[in-house]
């Protein structure tokens, strides 16, 4: 039995000293635009949650968000885009500069980005269903087709 455990302990040892020589050696990549092997994608993962879980607190931010931002975010749900649907699909896709708005064409599909266009585009002809919908779940909801603000009322 001594045999036994001193061999799972000399086998943990010679893993261990393996995955070290890996990374010391430079042999293991490093470059952001490297797909991680599923191993170290999972170890990474359940490590990132197991830290996240025992440290973060669970407060909300007390900050809004859009309002840290210069020149501040377009509040798309209260003032609705009157553009076709191939602009806003080019400026989700691709962002805008110089604005809070980050490109979406990494992080979506082409298909959610058309989806985030349709919704956009009609965001003042939803169902009544869904626009409540959205003003209980979000506090806000987007003003009634027909009465955009004035330029002076901005």
């Amino acid at each position: 039995m001594r045999k036994f455990i001193l061999g799972i302990i000399a086998t943990l040892l010679v893993l261990g000293l393996r995955g070290l020589a890996v990374a010391t050696l430079g042999l293991m990549p490093t470059n952001a635009d490297a797909t991680p092997p599923r191993l170290e994608r999972r170890v990474a993962a359940g490590a990132l949650d197991a830290s996240m879980e025992r440290h973060a607190s669970r407060a909300g931010s007390p900050i809004p968000l859009e309002r840290s931002f210069y020149p501040p975010v377009p509040q798309l749900i209260l003032d609705p885009l009157d553009d076709p649907e191939w602009h806003i699909y080019y400026a989700v896709r691709t962002g805008v500069r110089y604005t809070g708005m980050p490109a979406w064409d990494k992080a979506l599909s082409d298909q959610d980005i058309w989806k985030v266009t349709a919704f956009l585009a009609r965001i003042q002809t939803l169902p009544p269903g869904a626009q409540d919908y959205w003003k209980k779940s979000f506090g806000v909801g987007p003003s009634p087709a027909g009465s955009e603000k004035r330029e002076d009322e901005r």
